[in-house]
């Protein structure tokens, strides 16, 4: 990386700079990612929305190594994307990325104990004793609530207890980045409120920036920031007025939905306008006058009502 370039991107652990991914078939070829922008802070705790097809799975596996981009910038706590060998791929999926997916059975080891679950990462990068990779694991398993579980088989624990043991897990190489694929798709809201808070408590003890994709919209409520993604680009972000803990200390007040939606503009200065507010102007064709008022606010209205008294 140039030395300009790393002390831009210094205080973002991930910057996503006109990001494409297309995906090639002998007939087809399908463009998931076009052009994306995205930075996120070391330390944030966010969300990733958008519909199913908008290129939010497909931008969460590149971040975590497991596709490439096609074309554009991809940095990852300083580590460009786009130039890791294969062995350097290896160990960047080991130890600065880890990873929380929806379906436990891509987690984790059922024929494992929880302790033993959560010691399997450390087999791969590290040459410390056994005892200490124990230690390490039982350090974990106490931090998500499960330490009193640790001998437990999967068939031993309900789905909440074996997404705690998931998170463990994740974090056994001491990653910077945790990447979550909905977390919460497959436990009760009880269940959830849990995971939420687990994220938390690992944000703030550990440091760990927490990148949770989801369709879950009580998520999204409980983080600073959620950037939303439509056909392939950042269409808009929404920004908690308030910060959680602030919401959480002034209960008589608490609204989990306090949160002020932007649009984002790209490198080029074009910006997404959320489609609820596109159906309110009722427009006819896809064009927008715009203009700036004396107060330096730009102005969007439909062609037609230039002409309306």
């Amino acid at each position: 990386m140039e030395a300009n370039e790393h002390n831009s991107h210094n205080d973002h652990v991930i910057v996503a700079e006109n990001l494409v991914k297309i995906y090639k078939t002998k007939d087809t070829e399908v463009l998931a990612l076009q052009g994306l922008d995205l930075t996120i802070a070391r330390g944030e705790v966010m969300a990733i929305i958008g519909n199913s097809g908008s290129g939010k799975s497909t931008l969460l596996n590149m971040i975590g190594g497991l596709d490439k981009p096609s074309a554009g910038k991809l940095f990852v706590d300083g580590k460009d994307l786009f130039k890791l060998k294969e062995k350097e791929l290896v160990d960047y999926k080991t130890t600065t990325v880890g990873f929380v997916w929806q379906n436990n059975a891509r987690n984790l080891i059922p024929y494992l104990s929880a302790v033993e679950n959560v010691m399997m990462p450390m087999q791969f990068n590290s040459t410390n004793p056994i005892k200490d990779k124990r230690w390490r694991a039982m350090e974990l398993l106490e931090l998500v609530g499960m330490v009193k579980r640790a001998k437990n088989r999967l068939n031993q624990l309900s789905g909440g207890e074996q997404q705690r043991v998931a998170i463990a897990l994740s974090l056994a190489n001491h990653p910077t980045v945790l990447l979550a694929d909905e977390p919460t798709g497959s436990v009760d809201t009880r269940t959830t409120q849990v995971i939420l808070d687990l994220f938390r408590t690992v944000n703030k003890e550990l440091g760990t920036t927490v990148v949770i994709v989801t369709h879950d919209k009580e998520v999204s409520k409980q983080v600073e920031r959620v950037v939303a993604i439509r056909d392939g680009k950042t269409s808009s972000e929404l920004i908690a007025a308030r910060s959680y803990a602030d919401r959480l200390a002034d209960i008589e007040g608490f609204n989990a939905g306090e949160q002020v939606e932007l649009a984002v503009l790209d490198r080029a200065g074009r910006l997404q306008i959320p489609r609820q507010l596109l159906d309110k102007m009722e427009l006819k064709g896809n064009r927008l006058h715009v203009h700036m008022d004396d107060e330096k606010r730009i102005i969007l209205t439909s062609p037609e009502s230039m002409y309306l008294d």
